[in-house]
């Protein structure tokens, strides 16, 4: 078997609601049954609830905003998860105290997920004009296990860069620059930024000098509850064309020690080299990007891990296929792919 596993996912994998919609969240209700008045009939009184759970809903989500917090999964990689939290005017400050350890995200955590940053540990966010964003830790941010030192890095980094105004990121601590992290001494720039990457995989690279990094989306989880994880490979110097790169490592897949899957298969090929016009990338496979030939349907699950690896990509917004030279395709749920698609608002929200 090929490393990408092959097409073993047959459960709904977790993405935007921009790029399918739907409802991922069921609540139950239980209600005591009594005789209603009879100038109420029964029907009244059911519509009338069903307005005011609707209503109820509308408010609730009108007092929330859909923040991504990267978080660790029990494999040990940062996944973003969107989470509604409370609207605020503070919105860089309160996503980083949600990655708190027993702090206020922790009745939203999803199962087999924590929050990275050590217990207690308070914060400031300061972000300028340049868009860098200086976070100043408390004393206790110093308190966690050496092996979450690069975690801590990279889920800070990522959650504060989902946001428009934030390019790079500062770390202080106690009112003072941290130029290394204070337990086991990694290096910090002074302009973190998702450049610097996440969840690194050089398992396969002999020569780290001679290669630069890109960062792919595989797919993590378990059946039910599967979810996008950004992995930064290594690839080398000599391919210029970075979307051509991209490409190959979705094609490879993780490596082979790693529990996460591709939905690409090893014969997939680019028939041409990407085409990019006004953050359009357009891409022309053959046809063994289908996931059914039957049919003629690519997998919503591959095209969503496409288009979040390109847009990772800077200038890249929206990701157009082809196959054999044809855009007339539509993926597995029978929807026609008459548009380029674009990068989903949110990540692993829970819901198509």
């Amino acid at each position: 078997m090929s490393k990408n596993k092959g097409k073993i996912l047959v459960s709904t994998v977790l993405t935007s609601s921009v790029l399918l919609s739907g409802c991922g969240l069921f609540g139950t209700e239980t209600q005591k049954k009594i005789d209603p008045p009879k100038s109420v009939t029964i029907k009244d009184d059911k519509t009338s609830q069903q307005t005011t759970g609707k209503e109820a809903g509308k408010e609730a989500q009108a007092n929330t905003v859909k923040t991504e917090l990267y978080l660790v999964d029990k494999d040990g990689y940062v996944v973003p998860q969107t989470m509604d939290l409370p609207k605020t005017n503070s919105v860089a400050k309160q996503a980083l105290e949600y990655l708190v350890m027993n702090g206020p995200v922790t009745d939203q955590l999803p199962n087999d997920f924590r929050a990275v940053l050590p217990e207690d540990t308070e914060l400031s966010v300061n972000i300028d004009k340049e868009g860098v964003a200086t976070v100043d830790f408390s004393k206790e941010f110093k308190n966690y296990q050496a092996e979450d030192e690069m975690k801590i890095l990279q889920s800070v980094t990522w959650t504060l860069t989902q946001f428009d105004n934030v390019k790079t990121v500062k770390l202080k601590m106690n009112g003072h620059d941290l130029t290394e992290m204070p337990v086991n001494g990694t290096p910090i720039s002074d302009h973190l930024s998702r450049a610097t990457g996440i969840n690194y995989d050089t398992a396969d690279v002999t020569d780290i000098t001679n290669t630069k990094p890109v960062t792919v989306y595989y797919i993590g989880g378990e059946e039910g509850s599967y979810y996008y994880v950004p992995v930064t490979r290594r690839v080398s110097n000599n391919e210029k064309d970075n979307y051509v790169a991209v490409v190959n490592e979705l094609i490879k897949g993780p490596s082979e020690k790693s529990p996460l899957v591709s939905e690409f298969m090893s014969d997939v090929k680019l028939l041409e080299a990407p085409k990019y016009e006004d953050g359009k990338v357009t891409l022309n496979f053959n046809e063994n990007i289908f996931g059914s030939f039957k049919e003629k349907e690519i997998s919503q699950h591959l095209l969503d891990a496409l288009v979040l690896s390109l847009t990772e990509q800077e200038g890249v917004d929206k990701v157009a296929v082809q196959v054999n030279g044809k855009a007339d395709i539509k993926n597995d749920n029978g929807k026609k792919l008459t548009e380029p698609v674009s990068r989903p608002e949110k990540v692993n929200t829970g819901s198509f």
